[in-house]
């Protein structure tokens, strides 16, 4: 086994990226494993050496520095590039994301204490960069131009118990706050709004989304749409080349996360190890770190029709909101607390039948009750 590696260094945990930023771990806790364990397990790590064509024809593979390699099977794992909205000042000093270690060594570089910074989006990234900003003792502020924080994993109610956590730990948060342009001479000073507002920042980073590396799919003449498209195997197009992680698209969909990635990882190398195994697909799971906040979404959090049934339970520090099709269990947000999270993702993902608790008249406190009991 030989793993490729544009970054030098060993293989490391980007999601823990913000972690290392916020100060929570040193950069000796990144990587996955020790150098030894490779060793051990009979793996070659070749890094900081990037990929510049592959001919699938006759299996071979060309690196930057002019060598080669051969394959019998090839698993991309290439992952994603921070999305840049194309607006004026992008490439202004001071303006960055965070995607590698590079990237968060370069910000924490600049960081000064009391300094603004701004967060463009309120995804997941967005909230956890804020959060580590904010740990290191910058003066932050967040914008997302959406109603609420993170449209995609949570409802206005849920969202609203983590706004009101971030405006406890200082963290300035401006909703339907649209970006016009980063303004600056020679180096970033702060972001214009559409409407006409200007924030100061000595540090804006770019928490936009991410768009998934397919350049060398493509010049394989390998079938790729918003990433590349594989089957339940993770079989690409093109024989003996398999695809997995946040350049992969299964079945329309590109995961985006770390649990998704790290078992389509272990379905493709299965596969291009000879044991023929199959990826069905997962509920959209979520999970917040570095805030001090727990949050966890999963599956279908909004009732698409009246055919769904749906429960909140609600207290001043917790939110629970479950939703339920045809008896089972199919999404499910959770802020406050996810100590029973592990019982509603099985639920979810075994298909786990509640007709008989349903039908029995309860409240969203009986079902919170339910798997709070069944965690124990």
């Amino acid at each position: 086994i030989t793993v490729l590696s544009r970054e030098a260094g060993q293989p490391y945990y980007r999601l823990n990226l913000t972690r290392y930023l916020a100060g929570e771990i040193n950069r000796d806790a990144l990587p996955i494993h020790p150098e030894a364990w490779y060793r051990e397990q009979r793996i070659e790590c070749l890094s900081g050496n990037e990929v510049s064509a592959c001919s699938p024809a006759d299996k071979t593979i060309h690196l930057d520095d002019g060598t080669q390699q051969s394959f019998d099977r090839l698993i991309l794992a290439m992952g994603s590039h921070p999305f840049v909205p194309p607006m004026p000042g992008n490439t202004l000093p001071g303006v960055v994301s965070l995607r590698t270690s590079i990237d968060a060594d370069a910000i924490l570089a600049v960081l000064r204490r009391g300094a603004p910074c701004v967060c463009i989006g309120g995804g997941i990234l967005g909230l956890e960069t804020a959060g580590a900003l904010a740990q290191r003792g910058a003066k932050v502020t967040l914008l997302e131009s959406h109603g609420w924080l993170m449209p995609r994993q949570l409802n206005p109610v849920a969202a609203g118990y983590i706004e009101s956590y971030l405006a406890g730990i200082g963290i300035r948060l401006l909703k339907q706050a649209r970006t016009q342009e980063i303004v600056g001479d020679g180096r970033v000073e702060g972001v214009r709004l559409q409407d006409g507002t200007v924030i100061p920042a000595g540090l804006v980073i770019l928490t936009t989304g991410v768009r998934p590396n397919t350049a060398l799919a493509r010049k394989m003449d390998i079938e790729c749409n918003q990433g590349i498209i594989v089957d339940n195997f993770m079989r690409t197009s093109v024989s003996d080349v398999y695809a997995c992680g946040d350049v992969a698209e299964h079945n329309g969909i590109v995961y985006g996360v770390w649990g998704a990635s790290q078992f389509q990882g272990t379905i493709a190398g299965l596969n291009a190890a000879g044991i023929p195994t199959e990826f069905g697909g997962l509920p959209r799971s979520n999970t917040l770190k570095v805030l001090g906040i727990s949050m966890m979404s999963i599956g279908t959090f909004e009732a698409p029709d009246g055919s769904y049934l749906v429960f909140d339970h609600a207290s001043e520090k917790e939110y629970c909101h479950y939703v339920f099709h045809d008896g089972k269990l199919v999404g499910c947000i959770l802020v406050g607390s996810t100590d029973h999270g592990g019982t509603v993702k099985k639920a979810i993902e075994s298909g786990h039948s509640f007709a008989s608790m349903l039908a029995a008249n309860v409240t969203g406190q009986d079902v919170s009750r339910w798997f709070h009991s069944a965690e124990a």
